[in-house]
């Protein structure tokens, strides 16, 4: 007798029986999957539906001009002419591009026009990639963010500092941009040769200058927090910073134009867009030593890429719905009730609003990477001409939907108060001026005519 007929005699009472119990348990199991994927989108601006998706880096791309949106091509338009901003602009909607346009000049004195596939050096926007980095070698094990930095760096001298306090710019840390700026200089050392991360790392400890505060007793931002990251990436992930970033971000995330560039690898740095200082084309801002160290900047990259790094963000390509959501909690006091810090993010916050951006400004480069995560808005502009061109954003913002990012639009009670000034009306030259008593130069910007020097 077999085993199904001794405990059930009648063997088609038997098959009814399993099927019923087959399929009970899968419907329970896609209730418990139904339940946890709820669980996951509370409070989340993800759906798990786009986890799943690979990007389509063509489509995401696709753009034709004569379908640009008037209202963006008018606002650019006057903002170029009339306040002189020089670079190139991305916004986005729902994963589609509705704008997007180069505006003047890359290289001025070889009159070289900007394009679309422009590399700019985009300064302080490297960090939102370097916190990207961290978090991922966090989930893979490689690291914690209560690791101290000794663990990494055991001649550290200032102890008591976490990698969660760099990534929230808590840590208290002396700014190396400006303190060991005052050792080369008054050592006379050569400022033309860029230095590692690990060279950094070893004046930091060799001269340790004061640092500006107690670990984790206040917020103030500061590029050696980053710098320290980097740093730390390499030492973690037993990689140069630059090959770490090239595998684990910008490949993964499809940015065929990004590149870490460092003043300590090349002699001059493989790129086509010059930045330019105090509004003016007469001075392009020379890279030196300062531009050797990575982390704080050091990526290059183009409008499209940082749309695609936005899109990968969102499909979970690169660090985990949860992870990002952490990411993106503020973690110091707001300002004007509504400007905040998470992990390597600016924030906004208002009731049932978030959007999560960063602004980069950095020898002759200035610019803003914004997202709104709840209406799902992109807007990205780069600039090499530093003026106060994107101090002028305010209708655009309201023209896509997203709140207006400008801690002087509100009160302290974080009430909407202040109408913004409209761009102001200034003719735009590209002749050089006539010459002029020069203003005094930016302490750490190092900056040459452009008829002396080639470029």
């Amino acid at each position: 007798m077999q085993f199904s007929q001794f405990i059930y005699p009648d063997s088609f009472l038997f098959m009814s029986l399993l099927k019923q119990c087959l399929l009970t348990f899968t419907f329970s199991m896609l209730v418990l999957a139904s339940c946890s994927s709820d669980g996951n989108k509370k409070g989340s601006f993800f759906s798990p539906a786009e986890k799943s998706k690979p990007l389509d880096t063509k489509a995401l791309l696709a753009y034709n001009p004569k379908d640009a949106d008037k209202r963006i091509d008018a606002f650019m338009q006057h903002l170029h002419t009339a306040a002189g901003f020089n670079g190139n602009v991305l916004v986005a909607k729902k994963g589609k591009i509705v704008y997007q346009n180069a505006f003047g000049w890359a290289n001025y004195p070889h009159q070289d026009s900007l394009t679309l596939n422009s590399q700019f050096e985009l300064a302080s926007i490297s960090k939102t990639m370097t916190s990207t980095a961290i978090l991922q070698l966090m989930e893979r094990g490689k690291l914690h963010l209560s690791d101290s930095v000794q663990q990494y760096f055991p001649n550290f001298p200032y102890h008591g500092v976490t990698i969660r306090m760099l990534l929230t710019h808590r840590s208290g840390l002396p700014n190396y941009v400006y303190a060991i700026d005052d050792i080369f200089r008054k050592e006379h050392r050569d400022q033309k040769k860029g230095v590692t991360n690990q060279q950094m790392m070893d004046l930091l400890a060799q001269y340790k200058p004061a640092r500006y505060n107690l670990p984790d007793k206040g917020y103030h931002y500061n590029n050696s927090n980053f710098m320290v990251l980097g740093s730390i990436i390499e030492k973690a992930a037993h990689m140069p910073y630059a090959d770490y970033m090239m595998q684990n971000v910008f490949l993964p995330a499809g940015m065929k134009h990004t590149n870490v560039y460092s003043k300590a690898t090349y002699d001059k740095i493989p790129t086509k867009v010059l930045g330019h200082d105090r509004n003016s084309w007469r001075y392009s801002v020379a890279q030196n030593y300062l531009d050797g160290p990575v982390g704080d900047k050091g990526i290059y990259s183009t409008v499209g890429d940082l749309f695609l790094f936005d899109r990968a963000l969102r499909a979970g390509l690169l660090i985990k719905q949860a992870t990002q959501d952490s990411a993106y909690t503020n973690r110091v006091p707001l300002k004007n009730g509504h400007f905040g810090y998470g992990y390597g993010w600016h924030l906004f916050e208002a009731p049932n609003e978030k959007v999560v951006y960063h602004t980069g400004w950095w020898h002759g480069f200035r610019h803003n990477f914004l997202r709104d995560m709840k209406e799902d808005v992109v807007i990205i502009l780069l600039d090499n001409m530093t003026n106060g061109s994107l101090l002028h954003l305010d209708d655009l913002f309201k023209m896509t939907g997203m709140p207006v990012i400008r801690a002087g639009a509100y009160g302290r009670d974080g009430e909407e108060e202040e109408e913004q000034a409209q761009a102001p009306t200034v003719e735009k030259k590209h002749k050089p001026a006539k010459k002029q008593k020069e203003r005094p130069v930016a302490k750490h910007s190092a900056v040459k005519k452009h008829k002396a020097h080639k470029h």
